[in-house]
């Protein structure tokens, strides 16, 4: 997703979000981060695989099915990969080469969103902001970088 934008002193702005596949460490995350393996899901998996099999298998003959049972199950069954997907972080950055006569140096604001729905909504905020006043609002998710 990226977007250019005017800013309030004429400078033209690029404000972007992309998609991260592991969420950004940070300071507060420094005891943390040690991540174990992958092990555990593929197990919990598994096992959940395996019960299914077992499930329908073992299903006498004559047992009809609702199809509104087999639509539950397979909710059930897409909910966490669905939540994993709808609540991935996405890095949001905003930048500038300046102008050109040089009054106004070149600026790159980062920050990080969570949510798909969230992160649009953040993006129209910074563009909004960078309009009006020129530069992201410093207390939304982005920081200026050195």
């Amino acid at each position: 997703m990226n977007r250019r934008v005017q800013g309030l002193d004429g400078r033209e702005w690029t404000v972007r979000a992309q998609m991260e596949w592991r969420r950004p460490v940070t300071v507060e995350d420094f005891e943390h981060d040690v991540a174990g393996s992958p092990a555990p899901g593929v197990a919990m998996l598994s096992v959940t695989l395996v019960l299914a099999v077992i499930l329908v298998a073992w299903l006498p003959e004559g047992v009809v099915v609702p199809a509104w049972v087999i639509w539950g199950l397979l909710l059930i069954a897409l909910f966490f990969p669905l939540r994993w997907v709808l609540n991935r972080p996405w890095g949001v950055v905003a930048e500038t080469d300046g102008d050109a006569l040089g009054d106004h140096p070149p600026e790159r604001w980062v920050g990080v969103v969570s949510g798909m729905f969230r992160v649009r909504g953040e993006v129209a905020k910074v563009v909004k902001a960078i309009r009006t006043e020129g530069l992201p609002d410093f207390d939304g998710p982005l920081h200026p970088m050195e």
